[in-house]
């Protein structure tokens, strides 16, 4: 199955600005997407901010004075290694193009010298025209820059944020002021974040405007290391909450040679795909890097004063991230179903009750039957995210629904107008039973609850 022609036909995801011949790899989210999309994130805030006693939310500004990205190494030191066929100018990213002839290669830390060896050494050809004669290697800066006020000047260049991490090292001393919290805190922040990627695609797993979940939760040093085993536990029960069991994925741990240079533990869990294997979620042990790069750029003081031991110091900082727009993705390929039937195959999305976008569907056996059907439409949508449906064969309707994840069709037929009760019928099992109307609600919510 290709799970983005399937998610464009139910309207799920659209190609953004479509009627203009589109914008390459921009994505617009749907009737059904938007709503998807929320309630993954509803997930994750109450898992990781609602449900920890010490940690809280921010929503920090996409741009930020530059100097925080100075601070942070993204000015000058947040780049791809592009490489270019002199023969057909077709541009490539360097270390994808040496991943991709051995998938199990790590290029990361590797240097643009090392990168040209390799792919002249191992003859990797232009992917478009065969050829092997390329440019040197150049630095491409993957923040999108733009101007602030009236006067285009260099002074005046800001960035879009290529990360949601840096808004919440700035807020530190602020969170820690306002809320009076202790350490260990965490700070969740869910938000757009925008990099110029050369080689994006895969359709919404690489794109340039992506939605970050991200966490980080600052700590005595120290005591990193547990919480890094701690949040890896909860990323994995996060997963088997939305449905996926341990061999939905895998766990890879960063050799010592992988490691970003401020890092002393990376963790990244891997999803397969339909194109193979690729991150899904990402926990870093970030030591104090982050904050003693603020404090010596904005020359503001960031320790932290333990109210117990009167200790100073810089926290360190464990960082659970993951992409909202890849997690979207891997709930498609993963609860996607396609079941044989007689004359077509049938479409079945087995999403698990909370996340679904529309929860129940009513349906009017015939249209005569409208006002009782909008009479349980208007008790229905009350509580949960409710459709109605009263166009075609009641069969093609529950295939419809079966599609687009609905866990539960509300039938409407001329028995109801005697026993005042309603047909239900179950998604995944296809059965279906005899409800009282007064009693469907503390049903549908019992169901739900229940998972």
């Amino acid at each position: 199955m290709d799970i983005m022609n399937i998610a464009k036909t139910y309207g799920f995801i659209y190609q953004g600005s479509e009627i203009y011949n589109g914008l390459a790899n921009t994505w617009d989210y749907g009737p059904l997407g938007v709503e998807l999309k929320n309630n993954i994130k509803q997930l994750w805030w109450n898992e990781f901010v609602h449900k920890e006693a010490n940690n809280v939310g921010i929503d920090s500004s996409i741009i930020l004075n530059p100097l925080v990205w100075q601070a942070s190494g993204h000015v000058g030191g947040f780049s791809d290694p592009l490489i270019d066929c002199k023969n057909c100018h077709a541009r490539f990213r360097a270390d994808k193009l040496i991943e991709e002839t051995d998938k199990d290669l790590i290029v990361d830390g590797w240097d643009n010298q090392k990168m040209i060896d390799y792919i002249y050494e191992h003859q990797i050809k232009c992917p478009e025209c065969g050829a092997l004669d390329y440019t040197p290697i150049r630095e491409f800066n993957l923040m999108f820059s733009t101007q602030m006020g009236v006067v285009e000047d260099s002074t005046n260049t800001v960035y879009l944020r290529p990360e949601t991490a840096q808004g919440i090292f700035i807020n530190f001393k602020n969170i820690m002021r306002t809320t009076r919290k202790k350490l260990p805190l965490g700070v969740g922040q869910i938000g757009k974040s925008f990099r110029n990627e050369i080689t994006p695609g895969n359709g919404i797993f690489r794109t340039r405007e992506f939605e970050q979940m991200e966490m980080e939760v600052f700590c005595k040093p120290g005591e990193e290391l547990a919480i890094f085993d701690y949040y890896l536990l909860k990323m994995q029960n996060f997963l088997k909450l939305i449905g996926f069991s341990e061999n939905d994925y895998r766990i890879r741990e960063h050799s010592k040679e992988e490691l970003s240079h401020y890092s002393n533990r990376t963790v990244d869990i891997e999803f397969p795909f339909s194109f193979g294997w690729g991150e899904l979620w990402g926990l870093a042990s970030r030591t104090d890097f982050d904050l003693k790069a603020h404090q010596e750029m904005s020359k503001e003081d960031m320790s932290y004063l333990d109210p117990y031991t009167n200790e100073k110091f810089i926290p360190y900082v464990v960082e659970p991230s993951v992409g909202c727009d890849r997690l979207f993705l891997a709930i498609l390929t993963k609860h996607y179903e396609e079941i044989e039937a007689e004359n077509t195959n049938r479409l079945v999305l087995h999403l698990p009750k909370k996340l679904a976008p529309i929860k129940v569907t009513v349906l009017p056996l015939v249209k005569k039957l409208e006002p009782q059907a909008k009479e349980v439409f208007n008790l229905l949508s009350s509580h949960f995210n409710t459709d109605y449906d009263d166009a075609g064969k009641i069969g093609k309707r529950y295939w419809r629904q079966d599609a687009i994840g609905t866990p539960f069709c509300v039938t409407i037929d001329y028995d109801t107008l005697e026993d005042n009760c309603v047909t239900v019928r179950d998604r995944d099992t296809t059965e279906q039973q005899r409800i009282s109307i007064d009693q469907l609600v503390n049903y549908i919510q019992m169901q739900i609850d229940n998972e």
